[in-house]
């Protein structure tokens, strides 16, 4: 029996060691990029710091007796019970002159603006986590794949969780990216995965990047926290705006509710359009995403003519109805001067002003 105990052990540790050796955990930053996060305003004692205090809890709880909690204590319609309506629009045959977003569920989006491909924390990948059995995605919502990507010009990272940065989707669409832009401690990632070191470009809160393209990204503060593995707050996290001469669109990325907001639609002016963070909410991390509410303000501090519901309608992270999320923005929208934008997953949603109509 001892035998067995041990061979069970060391048969552990090998399989441990060997998943975390998995290039999907990536690597620690080094040389010019390790540098780079060293001379950050925002890295502080060995870590990233928010702008403003940002515990990651509220309570006094831990992630283990979180996961206890959830275990001990199901929640009720946490998924559909039937799979999503989605519409598969044909993103290689678009016009890439016409001003776009196309949401493809949770956090990831396909933007046509200026010309340009844009795509955001894409994950084509059926899970989102380190082990397949765990974070599954809704059914139906699993309807694009790298294949059914054009040629893109911009992948966007907003941060290196595993519900926005997706491995199996980053090696796949390798060969179909031409620049990678993303927050400091990130483009080691896309390095040891094979993509090109001159076309990983990182940058920290405020930095622009401009091409000579006639479109600039701006890589924006966000409140949120990172860990890939064990250690946190190692690289940071962003939201994006992207900006041509007629037309300005902002992406919040993860992010609880704070003062940057205001900030940002102070630097801007105004947004055309805006998708926020409005799911995964709950009591306990109340500082690190928004609930719908708190969204619709996000939105108002920004000015933002169009806002559509983020990080919602294909993971279960939070305890809430899969579906609350859409009901709380649609009822704290009203009467407000913001036009709610509901789309499927897949459906276009024009920029040119155009009058569009979605069902509820």
């Amino acid at each position: 029996m001892v035998v067995s105990l041990l061979v069970l052990v060391c048969g552990l540790v090998i399989s441990a060691y060997v998943l975390l050796n998995h290039p999907k955990f990536g690597q620690a930053p080094n040389g010019a990029r390790c540098e780079a996060i060293k001379k950050s305003p925002n890295y502080v004692n060995g870590e990233f710091r928010n702008l403003i205090d940002t515990p990651k809890f509220t309570k006094d709880v831990s992630t283990f007796s979180i996961i206890l909690h959830h275990l001990l204590n199901p929640a009720e319609r946490l998924v559909p019970d039937r799979p999503i309506t989605t519409v598969k629009t044909d993103l290689k045959n678009l016009d890439r002159t016409r001003d776009l977003v196309v949401w493809l569920g949770h956090s990831s989006f396909y933007i046509q603006l200026g010309g340009k491909r844009i795509l955001l924390d894409p994950v084509f990948s059926d899970y989102a986590a380190p082990l397949p059995f765990l974070n599954k995605a809704f059914s139906g919502t699993n309807i694009y794949t790298a294949e059914d990507m054009p040629e893109i010009d911009y992948l966007l990272i907003s941060h290196e969780h595993w519900d926005h940065l997706d491995y199996p989707s980053a090696e796949s669409l390798k060969g179909k990216v031409n620049r990678v832009i993303c927050p400091l401690g990130i483009g080691t990632y896309f390095e040891s995965w094979g993509y090109d070191a001159s076309k990983v470009s990182e940058g920290d809160w405020y930095d622009q990047f401009e091409f000579g393209e006639g479109i600039k990204i701006h890589l924006l503060p966000a409140r949120h926290y990172s860990n890939r593995l064990l250690k946190q707050n190692q690289s940071l996290w962003a939201g994006f705006a992207l900006e041509t001469a007629t037309r300005r669109l902002f992406f919040s990325g993860d992010s609880g509710y704070g003062p940057h907001f205001a900030e940002i639609g102070c630097k801007f002016g105004s947004f055309d359009f805006a998708a926020l963070d409005c799911g995964q909410y709950d009591e306990r991390w109340a500082y690190i995403h928004m609930n719908p509410e708190e969204a619709v303000l996000a939105a108002k501090d920004l000015h933002a003519a169009a806002l559509l519901p983020s990080h919602v309608g294909r993971f279960t992270i939070a305890r809430h109805a899969w579906d609350e999320p859409f009901r709380r923005i649609a009822s704290a929208s009203k009467g407000e001067s913001i036009k709610l934008l509901t789309p499927v997953i897949g459906e276009l949603v024009q920029l040119e002003n155009k009058p569009q109509v979605y069902s509820p």
